[in-house]
């Protein structure tokens, strides 16, 4: 059994910036399924959004914020982070993180950039790679460090409390089953401060019976490039914050007719427009049109954008990008405080995995790299001065894998996945109603039984617990869709197509316990 002061399971912004605060009062071991580098963050092309310009205040970004969550953001927390996410830039910046930036009369400055729902340019970015530059730099730092072990392909299985061992007095968290998917063991360790800081957390937190907030809200992003060989590529909001406009398959400019604000209206606005537009012609999809930009503004900001397009046969100086609306933010997650507190004891949240109220029911964008760095700080400090009061130390059980065998029927597990994305995208979309929520849920039940199964008669493996993941979470998306009989921010239903109803305004909170 291993035994380490700090486990973080992630290592996306959040995770490798709570590793390398923690490394200087204690070991920390950082655990991700993948290569280090394979994140959330790396894929992120925007920016930060942050308030570092004269032009810009911390009441305009906080209000951008609120209005952008659609009534449900808890006002304190995002007024900590606004004012506290300058400071957390600083701190980046000393490890050796340059923001662009542009020459105006004679000095330089931030090159800012502006996306939907913003009202002031305040995105500061790495032209628009910018999530693969912060992740490089953070590992580059964690490299450094002697306190810090960074175990790659090795994958959290569950959490190890006090409860699942049949203790009583206080439910805690004790440690964390994890799979080294190199020798495929299971093996046990042992801490009582675990960080989780990847996707996969909401599922083993909901199993260990932590509390788990406004899983209805899933934020579509409004422009995925729309080509039979990209395979998930987002175009940046960004673009749009440069000029790009939104025209239907007649070339019109039809988000005008939506909303005042035109192309740069809030993602949960422009995606269900899009939707709608596409519904009601019958094209495949919108398109997005920057070519009135010059090629040489365009190859600069957006060179990653540019040459992906240009790999798939579209020259976006000279021709709109084809787009879809795509499943890409989760604005729930494990209830927090703004210092990535659970309900368990021992156990934090931090990242996209967590819900702390900065978001309410749809997130502004850029404000999500902001988020993971300011409450990852504040759960730093918060871990290290916070060590269990219980002085009988639990011994772990090693993990059994009873009378398993190899899963050598992988198709099962590649159709049930197949059809949990397929029914989610179906029944929960962009537009819900009770009788597809109600469907996705009966389908649910099945799938997660057929799923139980597996688990306990097979040895696990990656692609059965994301399986099984991913189901528990789907089933805590509808849960909570069907508790919101109202429609708000990124949860739209046809049956209550209105808010208002005041008994709405909370956050939808699901626990087992």
């Amino acid at each position: 059994m291993k035994e380490y002061d700090f486990v973080v399971i992630g290592s996306g912004i959040a995770g490798l910036s709570f590793a390398l605060k923690a490394a200087m009062h204690g070991s920390v071991a950082v655990m991700t399924k993948r290569k280090g580098s394979d994140t959330n963050t790396a894929w992120a092309q925007g920016g930060i959004a942050c308030v570092t310009s004269d032009e810009d205040s911390f009441e305009l970004h906080v209000r951008d914020t609120l209005e952008a969550g659609a009534g449900l953001c808890d006002e304190g927390v995002v007024r900590t982070i606004v004012t506290e996410g300058p400071e957390r830039i600083r701190e980046l910046t000393e490890l050796g993180l340059q923001f662009d930036e542009r020459e105006i009369s004679g000095h330089r400055e931030l090159d800012l950039g502006k996306e939907g729902g913003h009202s002031k340019r305040r995105v500061l970015h790495v032209r628009d790679v910018t999530g693969k530059q912060i992740e490089n730099t953070l590992l580059r730092e964690l490299g450094r460090q002697s306190h810090v072990q960074l175990l790659e392909n090795h994958m959290a299985v569950d959490l190890i409390t006090a409860a699942k061992l049949g203790f009583a007095a206080e439910d805690r968290c004790l440690g964390v089953y994890v799979l080294d998917e190199k020798t495929g063991e299971v093996e046990t360790i042992r801490s009582d401060r675990i960080v989780l800081a990847t996707g996969d957390g909401v599922a083993m937190a909901w199993r260990a019976g932590v509390e788990i907030a406004n899983m209805e809200f899933i934020q579509f992003h409004p422009t995925c490039l729309f080509h039979p060989q990209a395979k998930s590529f987002l175009i940046s909001e960004a673009v749009r914050g440069e000029g790009g406009i939104l025209r239907n398959n007649r070339g019109e400019d039809f988000m005008q007719r939506y909303d005042l604000r035109g192309s740069l209206a809030p993602r949960d606005i422009v995606a269900r427009a899009i939707d709608a537009e596409i519904k009601r012609s019958g094209a495949k999809c919108v398109f997005l049109d920057i070519t009135h930009r010059s090629p040489e503004f365009i190859q600069e900001r957006f060179p990653h954008i540019y040459q992906t397009c240009l790999r798939f046969g579209i020259d976006m100086s000279k021709q709109a990008i084809p787009v879809v609306p795509a499943a890409h933010y989760q604005c729930g997650g494990i209830k927090t405080d703004v210092n990535g507190v659970t309900s368990m004891p021992g156990l934090y949240a931090i990242g996209e995995v967590a819900c702390t109220g900065l978001h309410g029911a749809n997130r502004l964008a850029s404000n999500s790299l902001l988020e993971g760095l300011v409450v990852t700080h504040r759960a730093a400090i918060t871990a290290v001065r916070t060590r269990s009061a219980s002085k009988q130390k639990i011994p772990l059980p090693e993990w059994k894998s009873g009378n398993v065998q190899d899963v050598d029927e992988l198709v099962v597990i590649y159709h049930n996945w197949d059809e949990i994305r397929r029914l989610m995208w179906d029944y929960v979309g962009i537009v819900r109603t009770d009788k597809r929520l109600q469907r996705a849920s009966a389908r649910l039940r099945n799938l997660l039984r057929e799923i139980r199964e597996f688990y306990w008669n097979f040895k696990v493996s990656v692609d059965l617990l994301e399986l099984r993941n991913l189901a528990a979470v789907a089933a805590l998306i509808v849960d909570s869709a069907l508790c919101r009989k109202e429609s708000r921010g990124l949860h739209y239903t046809l049956d209550y197509p209105t808010a208002g109803d005041s008994r709405f305004e909370r956050d939808t909170v699901l626990s087992r316990g």
